[in-house]
C-alpha cells in the first residue's frame, strides 16, 4: 500500500529553508483538512553564508502568496528596491556601461526593435525608460501606487540575514512550521534507498515522509548521504571565489542606487548593493587568474577610504549543480542543489521556484513521488542549462584584452546551446519563439539587453523583409521619449520614498 506523504522535513535553516518551509506551508495552509507536518531542523552552530542580497521580480508574488507585507519586509531587512543591473566596463574596461532593466521594452512581443535603432548598444536606454528612471536615482513607484504595484517592474536588494530572520518568524508564528534546533548526525537510508530518518547530537531522531536538503554547500542529505554526484561548471564559469564587505553610509542622507552595480575587473568583478543603512560590497573572482590578496587589493581600492578598518567576509565555491535534484524522497533546495556566481541574482530564484515546485505538485504517495522527482529533475535540468548560458553571454562577447576575459571567449569554453543561439542571433536578434514557454528564467528580452549592450549587432540585412515596420517602430520610441520624461518629472529619489513610504506606512 502506498505511503501518504504527511511529513516534511527541511534540514538547514538561511533563506533557502526558510523560504521553502513558507512557501510549502502557506500554500497548504488554506487546504481544507490539510494535516501536513512541516519541521525545519538547523544548527545553532553553522553560519549561513548570506552574501546575495539580490533577489528577481518573482519575489514580489512570493512575498504576497506567504503573506507578508511589502513595508514589514522593508522595515525588517533595510530593504531597498532593485530595478535592474547595470554593466560597468564589461566591454572594453574604459567607463563603458549598459543596463539590464526589468521593465520588459516598449512593443516586446510585438516589435522589435532593434534594427530601427541607430547604435544598438543603447538599446536599453531607447526602448525602455527604466533605463533613466536607474541613472537619476528614482524609485520604481509614487505614493499613489500601493504596496506591490509600481511604474516599473522591481524586485528587491535585502540584508539577508535579516530576511531569513523574519521568515523564520513568520513560519514559527504564522504558518505553523516547527523548529527544531540541532545538529544532524547521520541521514539513515532504507533498504529502497529512501531518507528514513535523521539523527540529531544528543536530540534523538526524526523521522519523515519527504526530506528537503537546504545544507547549503555541505549537501548533507542529497551529496553526502545519497551521493547524487556534483557535476562542475568550471570550464564555463571560472570564478570560484568571493569576498565581501559591508560598508557604511557616510551620510545618512546619502543617495540610494535602485539597482545592482556589477563593474568588471581585470579578473572577475564587484558587486556593488545599497541597503538603506550601508552598502553591500563584495569581488568575484578566480583563484586561477588572481590571489586572494589582489582580490581585496582590488575591493579596497574600489570603495576607497570607507573601507579602512572594515574586515572582509571570504567565501570559497565551485560552479556547479548536482546530477539530480530529487532522489527518492529526498529533494535539495538552494546551495545544495547547486550554485554560480551571483551575477543575476539567480540563486534565491532557484529556492523560489523549486519551492513552488515541490508546494504545487507535493506527491500524495510515495509512488507518485518518482514521477514527480522525473519531472522536477527535467525542468531544473533545463533550468541550470539556461542559467548558465545567459551568465557566460555576459562575458563571452567582452573586447577586455586581460587573459582572464580572453579565456572567457574561448569557444571550447561556451556551451554549444549558447553558440547555436548565437549563430541564429547573428542574423535576427533573439524572441521569445527561442525558448521554451512563460517559465522561462530570462525571457527573450533579457538576453536583448544584453546582447546589445555589449555591442553584439545582427545582420539585419539576410532578413529586410521582417523589418518594414519603420513607422511603427518611430511612433514606439517616441513614445519612449515620453514616458521617460514623464517618469523622470514624477517619480520620487529612491530614500526619499523608502523613508516617506515607510513613515505613512506607520501612521
Amino acid at each position: 500500500m502506498a505511503k501518504v506523504v504527511k511529513k516534511i522535513i527541511i534540514v538547514g535553516g538561511g533563506t533557502a529553508g526558510w523560504l521553502t518551509a513558507a512557501i510549502i506551508a502557506s500554500h497548504h495552509k488554506s487546504q481544507t483538512g490539510n494535516d501536513l507536518t512541516i519541521i525545519l531542523v538547523e544548527s545553532s552552530d553553522i553560519p549561513t553564508v548570506g552574501v546575495g542580497e539580490g533577489t528577481w521580480p518573482t519575489m514580489k508574488n512570493t512575498l504576497q502568496q506567504i503573506g507578508l507585507s511589502e513595508s514589514e519586509v522593508f522595515k525588517a531587512c533595510n530593504a531597498t528596491f532593485k530595478q535592474g543591473g547595470k554593466f560597468v566596463n564589461w566591454v572594453h574596461g574604459n567607463g563603458d556601461f549598459y543596463y539590464h532593466p526589468f521593465t520588459v521594452p516598449l512593443g516586446y512581443g510585438r516589435i522589435d526593435l532593434a534594427p530601427y535603432i541607430d547604435n544598438i548598444k543603447d538599446y536599453a536606454e531607447h526602448t525602455n525608460f527604466q533605463h533613466a528612471i536607474c541613472e537619476s536615482g528614482l524609485a520604481p513607484r509614487s505614493m499613489a501606487e500601493g504596496e506591490y504595484q509600481g511604474s516599473c517592474n522591481y524586485a528587491y536588494h535585502l540584508d539577508a540575514g535579516a530576511f531569513a530572520d523574519l521568515l523564520k518568524q513568520h513560519c514559527k508564528a504564522k504558518l505553523a512550521v516547527e523548529h527544531v534546533i540541532g545538529t544532524v548526525e547521520q541521514a539513515h537510508v532504507d533498504s529502497q534507498g529512501n531518507i528514513s530518518h535523521i539523527s540529531l547530537a544528543d536530540q534523538g531522531s526524526i523521522d519523515g515522509d519527504l526530506f528537503i536538503d537546504c545544507s547549503g554547500f555541505a549537501s548533507l542529505l542529497l551529496g553526502q548521504t545519497l551521493n547524487v554526484p556534483f557535476v562542475k561548471l568550471d570550464h564555463v564559469l571560472f570564478n570560484d571565489r568571493a569576498i565581501a564587505m559591508q560598508v557604511p553610509y557616510t551620510d545618512q542622507h546619502s543617495p540610494i542606487a535602485s539597482h545592482t552595480i556589477a563593474t568588471a575587473q581585470d579578473s572577475g568583478w564587484i558587486w556593488d548593493i545599497g541597503l538603506t543603512h550601508r552598502r553591500g560590497v563584495g569581488h568575484v573572482y578566480s583563484s586561477r587568474y588572481m590571489t586572494d590578496e589582489q582580490a581585496e587589493a582590488n575591493l579596497r581600492r574600489y570603495i576607497g577610504p570607507q573601507a579602512e578598518g572594515l574586515s572582509v567576509k571570504k567565501i570559497s565555491y565551485q560552479s556547479g549543480h548536482r546530477e539530480r535534484y530529487w532522489q527518492n524522497n529526498c529533494v535539495a533546495v538552494g546551495m545544495a542543489a547547486g550554485f554560480v556566481e551571483p551575477l543575476e541574482a539567480t540563486a534565491i530564484m532557484l529556492v523560489e521556484i523549486s519551492a513552488r515546485y515541490i508546494a504545487d505538485n507535493l506527491p500524495v504517495n510515495d509512488t507518485i513521488m518518482a514521477l514527480t522527482a522525473k519531472r522536477f529533475n527535467q525542468q531544473m535540468e533545463y533550468r541550470w542549462g539556461r542559467i548558465v548560458d545567459f551568465l557566460k553571454l555576459h562575458y563571452m562577447l567582452t573586447k577586455r584584452p586581460e587573459p582572464y576575459w580572453q579565456a572567457h571567449c574561448d569557444p571550447d569554453t561556451i556551451p554549444q546551446s549558447l553558440q547555436d543561439d548565437l549563430s541564429i542571433w547573428a542574423y535576427r536578434g533573439p524572441t521569445s519563439k527561442d525558448f521554451n514557454g512563460p517559465n522561462e528564467l530570462f525571457p527573450a528580452a533579457s538576453y536583448q539587453y544584453v546582447l546589445y549592450g555589449m555591442g553584439f549587432s545582427p545582420d539585419y540585412s539576410q532578413h529586410a523583409h521582417l523589418y518594414q515596420q519603420q513607422v511603427q517602430a518611430t511612433q514606439i520610441l517616441n513614445r519612449n521619449v515620453q514616458l521617460t520624461q514623464q517618469m523622470l518629472n514624477t517619480l520620487p529619489p529612491h530614500r526619499d520614498f523608502i523613508e516617506q513610504w515607510l513613515t505613512h506606512s506607520q501612521q
